[in-house]
């Protein structure tokens, strides 16, 4: 029986959702919500139903995974907690600094609702926070390191796009090349946020709009942009949809460590990403978190999840028996 799919928003994350969904055929997407009217709502699934979110009530019970595509600053702090005590839901909240309060506002909310909630699933958080997990607790004297781009930055170019006076923009975390040599040369360095990243801004202003302003916005702004050297390029629409219209993204996450019994012997853990499409992928490992969700809930599970929380044969399509077979 295919595991019944709801979207909540239907940006580039949505899409990647649905396109997602697609390619695995033990899931099915039956309705997606929106606040736009939804005839305006294109979507490509033609089994889908496309609803005002108004009407969401009236589908507790017919969904068995919410994935929640909001924005995810500001969207999801709000909706996530209200939407989990109507249903099983996944979302890919990522900011850092905020997910342990997300966690408790969920974990709530769910309990009361008795239904599974996975929040922060993606590639970081989501695939790189695995992959920090695992390196240290096998390079147990060492230093984890993570390094992202050069890419665009779905919610840091939301947090950008919120600010009075943008009309649109994009943002590049851009990797101090020095900084991942020295890492990957085992040397082990201190580095400060500001000497791993720089970020760039492609901003398109409003008529009128306050330009020193929007700039002072931008590089001020907590958990965004106040640790980084941060360049604000102020252009055109135009020049934005001709030379930033894709969402490419990546990076790296490292642990260097020692062992032996004077620590002489040096090791290099490195996971890497290159993607073409940052939504796209990101839904992919919603998807697939989803799955883990509707497994948990069938077993009578409830309450707030991390990536941390999920035994890895919970998100894939094979059973038991064939991943001892083809994969371990």
């Amino acid at each position: 029986m295919s595991t019944r799919v709801g979207i909540i928003g239907y940006g580039n994350l949505g899409r990647g959702v649905e396109c997602a969904i697609k390619q695995n055929p033990d899931m099915e997407l039956v309705a997606v919500f929106t606040r736009r009217a939804p005839e305006s709502v294109s979507i490509l699934t033609q089994t889908a139903t496309v609803c005002k979110i108004d009407d969401i009530e009236n589908w507790k019970g017919k969904i068995d995974v919410m994935i929640l595509c909001g924005g995810s600053a500001t969207d999801l702090p709000e909706q996530t907690p209200v939407y989990a005590k109507m249903f099983n839901v996944v979302d890919s909240f990522d900011t850092h600094a905020r997910i342990p309060e997300h966690f408790d506002n969920v974990d709530k909310a769910s309990k009361e609702g008795e239904n599974v909630a996975l929040i922060s699933a993606g590639w970081d958080p989501g695939m790189f926070s695995l992959n920090r997990m695992y390196a240290s607790a096998i390079l147990v004297d060492g230093a984890d390191y993570t390094f992202w781009g050069k890419g665009v930055s779905q919610g840091h170019s939301d947090a950008i796009r919120r600010i009075e006076g943008v009309k649109d923009a994009k943002q590049y975390t851009v990797p101090v090349e020095a900084a991942l040599e020295a890492v990957r040369s085992g040397r082990n360095p201190e580095l400060t946020t500001r000497q791993k990243h720089t970020r760039e801004c492609y901003v398109v202003l409003e008529e009128g709009a306050d330009a020193t302003k929007v700039e002072n916005e931008i590089k001020t702004m907590p958990n965004y942009f106040a640790d980084y050297d941060t360049t604000v390029h102020f252009i055109s629409e135009e020049e934005l949809k001709k030379n930033h219209s894709g969402i490419p993204h990546g990076g790296f996450v490292i642990r260097s460590g020692k062992t032996g019994w004077n620590s002489e012997n040096n090791h290099i853990i490195e996971y890497s990403l290159k993607l073409d499409s940052n939504p796209e992928f990101t839904a992919s490992v919603i998807v697939a978190y989803a799955r883990a969700v509707a497994r948990l809930s069938k077993e009578g599970q409830s309450g707030c999840k991390t990536v941390f929380d999920i035994a890895p044969a919970y998100l894939s399509t094979k059973d038991g028996a064939e991943l001892r077979k083809t994969m371990l």
